[in-house]
């Protein structure tokens, strides 16, 4: 029943429907970086294309069930069935084997991409131990912005009691900037909080 009520919540989508942080892009965010980086039009300016999830199971190789665990809560995060990674060549010293599961991603684009940033924001980032912002120089000189979290029940959609485990998580976010500096522009006016300089890591 749960299943049905879900699907059909989701078909009843008015279909202009649009992201608040979409809106937000469309709205606020694009015509501001027009204006601050002189581009020619708005199809210059800087945009996020995709958000990129991993989690390393490495526990798998030896109990299955714990890739099993970590893919439902990973799918209750995104929204998104997660792709399972595997080891892409034999590591006699860590009993690896070419082949055998050790991770799972999930690629968000689009709508879920805007929902899951909005959430992650709102949400998510508050409940971090001790946050004073995020690293603004954690940029890859693209412009594409790497975070490392340290466990996931930041996530209200985990259950702690059906998941006790802390895990780690790697989230990227990719966007068109092509530089650093651009990229950090469009993650802050998007609501990303990040470190004041002079503050300690």
């Amino acid at each position: 029943m749960a299943k049905k009520t879900e699907a059909s919540s989701v078909a009843a989508l008015p279909k202009d429907y649009m992201p608040r942080l979409m809106a937000a892009y469309e709205e606020k965010v694009l015509p501001a970086l027009v204006e601050e980086l002189k581009v020619s039009s708005r199809m210059g300016a800087p945009k996020l294309s995709k958000i990129v999830l991993n989690i390393g199971v490495s526990e798998a190789k030896e109990n299955i069930q714990t890739l099993d665990l970590a893919k439902e809560d990973l799918s209750k995060i995104t929204g998104q069935a997660p792709q399972v990674r595997r080891a892409k060549k034999s590591i006699s010293n860590f009993k690896l084997r070419e082949g055998m599961p050790i991770g799972l991603r999930v690629t968000l684009r689009g709508m879920k991409m805007y929902e899951f940033l909005d959430r992650f924001i709102a949400i998510a980032c508050p409940r971090i131990r001790d946050f004073q912002g995020f690293d603004p120089n954690a940029f890859d000189g693209r412009g594409n912005l790497n975070l490392g979290l340290r466990e996931h029940h930041i996530f209200p959609e985990i259950d702690m009691e059906k998941s006790p485990k802390a895990r780690g998580m790697n989230i990227s976010f990719v966007t068109t900037a092509g530089d650093d500096a651009r990229g950090r522009r469009l993650m802050e006016l998007m609501g990303l909080p990040f470190r004041k300089s002079g503050k300690n890591k």
